[in-house]
């Protein structure tokens, strides 16, 4: 997905740098002056699981294979920004994720490939600090580090158990850091941004009953995400 993005969201930032540089007009002067802003977020996201196989995968040889696949979902959020300096904001960005995290068996006994679809509806608040550049015409670029909270909605941690399941649980700790640019018109800020959003706490609810389970570690959540941010 995201190297179908490349091309034609290069292009774009080529172009918008292009014609708003070459512009001498300065768009929304007074809005670097505002204390705080509001916007919405669009985004596409690639997702997957960072996999830790345990002992019992190597103990065993009815499941030869057990690897994450990458899938590609949307998120749609709320962004509000509080100006601290010149340099710095505090930004606050949540938003509703809809992600799978598939995962790939291949088996000996029965002879057969599985796809496990692990989805989710994640509520997710990250809160970020935002170091800004100065501004170029109607162009400034910005860099974002800051902390998140997930929680699936989707969440199968309390199911009873089952042969095919895989368990993961509801809440996951992470971090962000990403890189974008303010595009300033003269009515709104188009603002496209690179992120990955990364997990710190295992996920997976360990199940020695279930077979699918037993052979896994630890899962940890990995999110590339490309966003649109439009501010007024």
């Amino acid at each position: 997905m995201l190297r179908l993005f490349r091309f034609p969201v290069t292009g774009l930032l080529l172009l918008l740098l292009t014609s708003l540089t070459a512009n001498a007009q300065m768009n929304m002067e007074e809005h670097d002056r505002k204390p705080y802003y509001f916007g919405i977020t669009l985004a596409a996201n690639q997702s997957y699981f960072r996999l830790t196989h345990s002992d019992i995968f190597l103990q065993q040889d009815s499941i030869m294979v057990a690897e994450p696949l990458k899938t590609v979902g949307f998120n749609l959020g709320l962004l509000a920004n509080l100006r601290l300096s010149n340099r710095f904001d505090i930004r606050a960005n949540p938003q509703l994720l809809f992600a799978n995290k598939n995962l790939f068996y291949a088996e000996n006994y029965p002879k057969r490939n599985t796809e496990k679809k692990v989805e989710s509806i994640v509520v997710s608040f990250p809160l970020q600090l935002k170091f800004k550049s100065d501004r170029i015409n109607n162009m400034r670029v910005y860099t974002i580090a800051g902390l998140k909270v997930d929680h699936d909605l989707a969440s199968n941690k309390n199911t009873r158990q089952a042969e095919d399941l895989l368990k993961i649980n509801k809440t996951t700790y992470g971090f962000e850091l990403g890189a974008g640019f303010e595009f300033y018109f003269p009515s709104f800020i188009f603002t496209p941004e690179f992120k990955i959003s990364n997990g710190l706490n295992d996920v997976h609810i360990k199940d020695k009953n279930l077979r699918y389970s037993n052979v896994i570690d630890q899962l940890h959540s990995r999110m590339i995400v490309f966003s649109i941010h439009l501010q007024g």
